[in-house]
C-alpha cells in the first residue's frame, strides 16, 4: 500500500467515526459557524513563525493561500506582496476574510469560494496551505493544485499533532472508543518522498501560536470553564453534550491540575508548528522552457 492510500485510509476512517458519533448530521458550512475564531488583525506585531514564513515571499510576488479561512495567514502577507488570493470553500470564511481585509484597508486581496481541489486558473508565485491537509483525503491531487499554482515555491504548514487528535483522551471518555487519528507530519513527508518531492523541514520557533497568531491562553478559574475548554472542538455531537459535561466534570482531575493561578489543562498535548517547503522546480523548469532556457542550459553542460 502506497504512501497515498495510507493517507487516504487515516482520513476516511476520521469521517466515517465522525459521520457516525454526530448520528449522520452535518453542516453545509460548519468551519463557518465559528469564522470569527480565525480571524486576527491584520497590521497586528507578527510573531517569528510568520516572519519564517515571510522569508519565503517577495514584494512582486503572488501569494496564494489554498484553504486560507479568514486570512490569518494571507492578509498580513499582502501588507508584504503584490497580491494575495485565498481559495477557500468556507462562505462563513468569506465573509470575515472580506470583512477583516476592508476594516485594515487592504485592497490587493482576493476571495475566491472554491475548494482547493476543485479550483481552476488559480495561478502565483508562492502556494501556501496552512492546516489543511489534516482534512484532505485526496492527498496527491492536493498536491499536486499547490505545485500548478505555484510558480515558485510550495509551502505547507502543520502542527506537529493535528489539532483533532488533541481530543483523543476526551472522546474516550465520552464515547468509549479510540478516536481516530487524523494524518499529520510523518503521513505527509511519505507521500511527498513518493511523489519525487524532497522538501526542507522546519521546525518553527514558537509552540503556542494560531495561525501565525500567538496564543494568549487564560487558565480556566472555575470547574464550569474548565469543562467547557475541554468541551471545544468538532469531536462532540452537541446531542451529547450534557452527558458529556456530566462525565468530564466527574472525573476533572484527569484532565486539569488546580491551582492558585487556576486549572491548568494536562489534556492538552505541547506541539510544535512545522514549515515543509520546496522549490517548485516543475514550473520553473516550464517557465524556463518558454524563455528560451533550455537552449541556455543545455549549453553549460
Amino acid at each position: 500500500m502506497g504512501a497515498a492510500t495510507r493517507y487516504a485510509a487515516l482520513i476516511d476512517a476520521v469521517q466515517t467515526q465522525r459521520l457516525r458519533v454526530q448520528s449522520g448530521q452535518t453542516e453545509p458550512d460548519f468551519w463557518g459557524r465559528s469564522a470569527s475564531r480565525f480571524r486576527a488583525d491584520p497590521r497586528r506585531e507578527m510573531d517569528s513563525n510568520f516572519e519564517a514564513i515571510a522569508a519565503y515571499v517577495e514584494p512582486e510576488d503572488v501569494f496564494i493561500d489554498a484553504g486560507g479561512g479568514a486570512g490569518r495567514f494571507s492578509l498580513p502577507m499582502a501588507l508584504r506582496c503584490r497580491e494575495v488570493i485565498n481559495v477557500e470553500p468556507s462562505h462563513g470564511m468569506g465573509v470575515e476574510f472580506q470583512s477583516s481585509a476592508t476594516e485594515a484597508g487592504i485592497a490587493n486581496a482576493t476571495f475566491i469560494h472554491s475548494d482547493w481541489l476543485n479550483s481552476v486558473g488559480v495561478e502565483g508565485d508562492v502556494s501556501l496551505s496552512a492546516h489543511v491537509t489534516y482534512f484532505v483525503g485526496d492527498i496527491e491531487r492536493f498536491i499536486q493544485n499547490l505545485e500548478s499554482a505555484a510558480r515558485r515555491r510550495v509551502i505547507i504548514v502543520v502542527s506537529s499533532i493535528p489539532p483533532p487528535n488533541h481530543f483523543a483522551k476526551v472522546f474516550q471518555l465520552v464515547y468509549g472508543e479510540q478516536l481516530e487519528r487524523s494524518p499529520g507530519h510523518t503521513d505527509l513527508l511519505p507521500v511527498l518522498w513518493e511523489m519525487g518531492i524532497l522538501p526542507d523541514v522546519v521546525v518553527l520557533p514558537n509552540a503556542t501560536t494560531n495561525g501565525c497568531v500567538p496564543v494568549e491562553y487564560n487558565l480556566p478559574q472555575t470547574p464550569q470553564d474548565a469543562v467547557d475548554d475541554v468541551m471545544g472542538g468538532v469531536w462532540l455531537n452537541p446531542a451529547d453534550t450534557e452527558r458529556a459535561r456530566k462525565l468530564i466534570s466527574g472525573r476533572l482531575d484527569e484532565f486539569f491540575h488546580q491551582g492558585p493561578e487556576g486549572f491548568t489543562p494536562s489534556w492538552r498535548p505541547t506541539t510544535q508548528q512545522m514549515l515543509i517547503t520546496w522549490e517548485n522546480e516543475k514550473q520553473s523548469w516550464s517557465w524556463l522552457s518558454g524563455m528560451g532556457g533550455t537552449a541556455l542550459t543545455n549549453s553549460k553542460k
